[in-house]
């Protein structure tokens, strides 16, 4: 099989918002408690956190993270979780049917994200709650002081404000399960107030209006017009959200479930583009994908679980072993948002710790990286700078999610300083080894700074990594790709995904 790609420097997509690689952490399962916080565990700070836990944070460079939810943020009330910890309440959390201590609320959390160097993106209730707590919030948190709300932060330790520049406006609002579901007028209208609401405390702040919860749901595209249509002029942001599976365990339509996602980002900014246009407004909405991953290993088991359980504290939930092909997947999907960065900004794959996740840990024990932490990792660290478009000719496969799929998948990106390439290469060809060659125009000098490779076997598509044996799935030294003639030339194994990264002049 052969597979060509060509670059040129002149043919650009968009300059990428490092906010593209993000991520999202809730207070469900065990994310927080036993996942970034854990004050017994030997490697504890003296905040409760774990180091070998944010060693692995670090290693990402996460630009932002959402916080506190997710579903839990719809029964939320965050003054739960300020004050002397010993006097917290405990609440059951309805969304996830279990009980939430209070431990970590918005003052540790933010005490975490300055040690594991990542912006916050705060979300308020617009479930249970609305405007006048979502003003107390933003007050608490960056009012300097001189106030009710910001004098009472600086009496808990914390003088300087945080400066939360980013704020969602509830979470899933079109969700029947959501607490406070809306209709999407109703809805619209109060994120519109919501959002002037919050702005009103200074330059810089933005805002995140609920999108659909994923492209099935019925009321699916028009609860995006019906939303925009009441408070566009007022918010930079529209957030979607989608997680996929491969249950019946056909890898070439899972991968090719990469392209319906493409078909969801491209259908939202007509949506965009139609509201502008109807309003004639001036300012410009882009896309928040603000959740996404793999999710479907144990999905049927924990739905049944928190339907059962009887509140407990932080209880094991959503805890997927993750394989070679969800890598793949992550990688291929990373790819899609790479290549649509002129309209997605923001992107927070869901969750960071135990719960869907890239980092998983043992209470008391080790800290380990699933298979999907390398191509988030390689996506974030190298992913930086301006999208290029690829053109891409190879042989084509069709599947129920999407027809003509390219098995090479190709995503380019030229660093801020124009002195390099990196190339996400993806050969989703279970069994065909691919003879790849990528011609690159108006670049000079071009020379391979290195080559990793993941999978190369689809016979080990269901390999994770696990407690006991964390290393199973990791990059390795590529060893079949070279540059000729100021060309990328060689092979991609079958079902692989490479980082292919080339100095330039």
């Amino acid at each position: 099989m052969k597979g060509n790609a060509a670059i040129h420097r002149d043919f650009t997509v968009a300059q990428i918002d490092n906010r593209l690689y993000s991520a999202f952490i809730e207070h469900m399962g065990r994310a927080i408690y036993s996942g970034i916080y854990e004050p017994d565990h030997p490697t504890a700070n003296a905040d409760g956190f774990r180091k070998d836990v944010l060693e692995l944070v670090r290693g990402l460079k996460i630009p932002a993270i959402r916080y506190p939810g997710g579903n839990f943020v719809s029964a939320y009330k965050w003054e739960d979780g300020i004050g002397p910890q010993a006097e917290r309440p405990v609440r059951l959390d309805l969304a996830w049917r279990s009980k939430e201590t209070n431990q970590v609320g918005i003052n540790e959390f933010a005490r975490w994200a300055k040690d594991a160097d990542i912006e916050m993106m705060l979300a308020v209730n617009l479930g249970t709650r609305g405007i006048e707590e979502a003003r107390n919030f933003v007050e608490y948190c960056n009012h300097p002081s001189g106030t009710y709300w910001s004098d009472l932060r600086r009496s808990h330790g914390v003088e300087d404000p945080y400066g939360v520049n980013m704020w969602c406006l509830g979470n899933e609002m079109d969700g029947p399960w959501q607490i406070g579901h809306m209709e999407a007028k109703e809805y619209g209208r109060l994120a519109d107030e919501t959002s002037k609401a919050v702005k009103a405390f200074g330059k810089g702040i933005e805002t995140v209006v609920c999108g659909s919860s994923n492209d099935q749901m019925p009321t699916y595209p028009d609860w995006e017009r019906q939303v925009l249509e009441e408070c566009y002029e007022n918010v930079e942001y529209i957030s979607l959200h989608k997680y996929f599976g491969n249950s019946s365990r056909n890898s070439l339509n899972y991968f090719s479930k990469i392209e319906e996602t493409g078909r969801y980002i491209q259908a939202i900014g007509g949506v965009i583009d139609y509201v502008k246009a109807k309003k004639r407004a001036k300012n410009d909405v882009y896309i928040c994908f603000d959740e996404w991953n793999v999710w479907y290993h144990n999905r049927e088991q924990d739905s049944k679980n928190w339907h059962e359980w009887d509140w407990p504290e932080a209880p094991a939930l959503l805890e997927e072993d993750y394989n070679l092909e969800d890598a793949i997947f992550v990688g291929g999907l990373l790819n899609e948002f790479i290549r649509q960065s002129d309209r997605v900004k923001i992107a927070c794959i869901a969750q960071l710790v135990n719960v869907i996740a890239p980092i998983r840990t043992k209470a008391g024990g080790s800290a380990w990286a699933t298979s999907i932490y390398y191509p988030y990792q390689f996506a974030s660290l190298y992913g930086r700078g301006t999208a290029l478009n690829v053109a891409v000719d190879c042989p084509r496969y069709s599947e129920d999610a999407a027809q003509d799929v390219n098995y090479l998948d190709v995503a380019g990106v030229l660093a801020p300083d124009g002195k390099s390439i990196t190339v996400f290469a993806i050969n989703r060809s279970p069994d065909e080894t691919m003879e790849f060659n990528l011609s690159l125009t108006g670049f000079e000098n071009v020379q391979l700074i290195e080559h990793k490779v993941m999978g190369g076997d689809a016979s080990e598509a269901r390999i994770a990594n696990t407690h006991d044996a964390p290393n199973r799935i990791v990059p390795r030294a590529g060893e079949k790709l070279g540059v000729v003639d100021g060309a990328v030339a060689g092979e991609l194994p079958a079902f692989s995904y490479s980082l292919i990264r080339l100095s330039v002049a």
